[in-house]
């Protein structure tokens, strides 16, 4: 199981970059209205660098927890901007996590969900409501909370966590910036969605494809 594990995580990774990859525009355009307009293309330099660090290990020999923790060295050498530190802390809380559960079960899919917005919130010291990538990453974590605890399958688990990250992402537009670069605007910053939320969701998604595909554990 940790072969294929590491395999489902290695996919993982890759159709993260290519949706990253597909979506670097639009998010540099959020981000433009809001910020240094380069998000997008930091989230693909970052998410490609993970790629390249994952194409030389042996899945047949490595752990899911090291795909993980490879991932977030990857990461932060790419991205040194403030993206950089949040993802990294992100898969390395994942990485622990899966130390004490390698099944990539829907359970252990929702723990690894709430690892990363535990790590993102750890590093970043934000909350929902401050117009950042949590108030994607927040409720995402709290359905896949609630759809462990309601032992739903991994389908309908991960329709409620895209459900719940996307009408957080979408919300960023009636918030004031508390927290980046986004702050300094003020009021300026109202009508428009945050980028970090909106790549959230490009992340939630690919890694829904994948597991629900994938079936992984299940």
């Amino acid at each position: 199981m940790p072969e294929k594990a590491a395999r489902c995580l290695g996919t993982m990774f890759q159709r993260i970059s290519i949706a990253i990859n597909a979506e670097k525009d639009r998010l540099s355009e959020l981000d433009g209205a809001i910020g240094d307009a380069d998000h997008g293309i930091t989230m693909s330099l970052g998410f490609m660098a993970v790629n390249a660090e994952l194409a030389k290990l042996d899945l047949a020999q490595v752990s899911p927890s090291e795909i993980f923790s490879t991932a977030a060295s990857a990461f932060l050498d790419a991205v040194g901007a403030s993206t950089g530190p949040l993802y990294a802390t992100a898969f390395r809380r994942a990485s622990q996590a899966l130390k004490a559960d390698e099944s990539l079960s829907p359970a252990c899919q929702a723990m690894i969900i709430d690892e990363m917005r535990a790590g993102i919130q750890q590093r970043g010291k934000g909350q929902r409501g401050d117009k950042t990538m949590l108030d994607a990453w927040i409720p995402a974590a709290e359905a896949a909370i609630d759809a462990k605890a309601g032992s739903r399958d991994v389908a309908a688990m991960w329709s409620a966590i895209l459900e719940a990250a996307e009408a957080g992402a979408n919300s960023t537009s009636s918030m004031v910036a508390a927290r980046g670069r986004a702050a300094r605007l003020g009021e300026r910053s109202l009508g428009h969605i945050d980028p970090g939320a909106a790549s959230a969701v490009i992340i939630l998604r690919a890694m829904r494809d994948t597991f629900v595909e994938g079936k992984a554990g299940g």
